[in-house]
Order: structure tokens, then sequence, then C-alpha cells
């Protein structure tokens, strides 16, 4: 596997917990981060990967990945957030 690939993964997932952090409802941080900067920079890290993919895949196969995986992370980040939130409140 290529590792502007791996990076363009890599480089997908932040962008979408930086964009997951500034929900009001999310459960990772106590408090959401600052909503207009961390969705910007979550949006610019998306388009990165876009960018990193489309380097080595067809743009059309790369867009379709950054669908995909924008996707899946947003189902599977909210349960994280519960999860968080369950060991914080067992912990006390």
């Amino acid at each position: 596997m290529n590792y502007l690939v791996l990076l363009g993964l890599l480089v997908a997932v932040l962008g979408c917990v930086g964009i997951y952090l500034s929900s009001p409802r999310q459960r990772w941080l106590r408090t959401p981060l600052p909503a207009r900067s961390a969705r910007g920079s979550g949006f610019a890290l998306l388009v990165g990967a876009w960018s990193l993919w489309a380097l080595e895949l067809h743009p059309l196969t790369a867009t379709y990945v950054l669908l995909t995986t924008v996707m899946a992370h947003f189902v599977v980040l909210p349960y994280l957030g519960a999860y968080v939130a369950l060991r914080r409140e067992g912990a006390r």
C-alpha cells in the first residue's frame, strides 16, 4: 500500500475528529472546541486528504474514498464519545 493513501486516511480521520469536537453535542471534551476554527481546520484537512488521494488515485475514486471515510467516521465517533462519557462517569 502506498504511503500517500495511508497519510490521506490519517488526515481524513483528523479532519473528522476536528469537526466532531466542534459540535455542541460531542462527548469527548467537557466543552466543545470553537466551532468556526475547528470546523474550518477540519474541512481543510478533509480537502488535504482528498488531495493526497487524488495524487495516487483517480479523482473520482478519491472522492468516493473520502465520502466513505467521512461517513464511517461520523458514525463511529459518537459511539466513541458515549464510551468516553460512560468511562468518565464510572471513574467518579
